[in-house]
């Protein structure tokens, strides 16, 4: 189990969902990964790079609600700057099914 933190350490992290509005295969990547576009409302579309090829095709990610983590600092990653962590969960087989919700809500509302 995972260290028990207080509600303001909760508060602190910045999840929202965004819709992907365009992925692409990053070329640079050593392992293979996408770069997607993520519509994140009044924040604007941000960039993330995810490796999620195991289940998704670029193109069938296109539409799709996430969950992102918004306030860590841009990161470098295989020539593309990541500015927000697209979420998912390992599966058996560790590829990450992605974090999303089951209906759909504005680009940019905040996780309760």
């Amino acid at each position: 189990m995972a260290e028990i933190i207080e509600w303001h350490d909760f508060e602190r992290i910045d999840l929202r969902v965004g819709t992907i509005v365009a992925a692409r295969v990053n070329e640079k990547a050593k392992k293979p990964a996408y770069v997607l576009e993520v519509d994140l409302g009044e924040l604007g579309v941000k960039t993330s790079s995810a490796q999620i090829t195991v289940h998704y095709a670029a193109e069938s990610l296109v539409g799709t609600q996430v969950l992102c983590v918004c306030n860590f600092a841009p990161k470098r990653i295989a020539g593309v700057v990541s500015e927000v962590l697209v979420t998912g969960f390992a599966d058996t087989g560790g590829a990450i099914v992605l974090a999303g919700v089951d209906r759909p809500v504005p680009n940019g509302a905040r996780l309760h």
